[in-house]
């Protein structure tokens, strides 16, 4: 039988801060779900659940230590540094 062994990862103090910063101009309040690390247990299988955040009803997804971050799903790559602009225009 295959174990999955899931372990919470902290979302990053400095991407934390980056997200709320984003969403002070947009007077919108980020709801965050810490990602997670997935490792099948015995074998060298691993994968990072990214950070989930909700803001204004969409999805965004982010990697501690990344400097991109993606909507919706992982299709969607998008620098950082234009958070905030997506954040006003949607």
């Amino acid at each position: 039988m295959i174990c999955i062994v899931k372990k919470k990862i902290s979302i990053a103090k400095e991407l934390l801060s980056k997200i709320e910063w984003a969403c002070t101009f947009s007077n919108c309040e980020p709801k965050i779900k810490n990602g997670n690390l997935r490792m099948v247990k015995n074998t060298n299988f691993a994968y990072v659940e990214p950070h989930k955040v909700i803001i204004k009803d969409k999805l965004y997804l982010f990697f501690n230590e990344h400097d991109y971050f993606y909507i919706g799903n992982l299709n969607n790559k998008i620098p950082l540094s234009k958070l905030k602009e997506f954040i006003s225009v949607n």
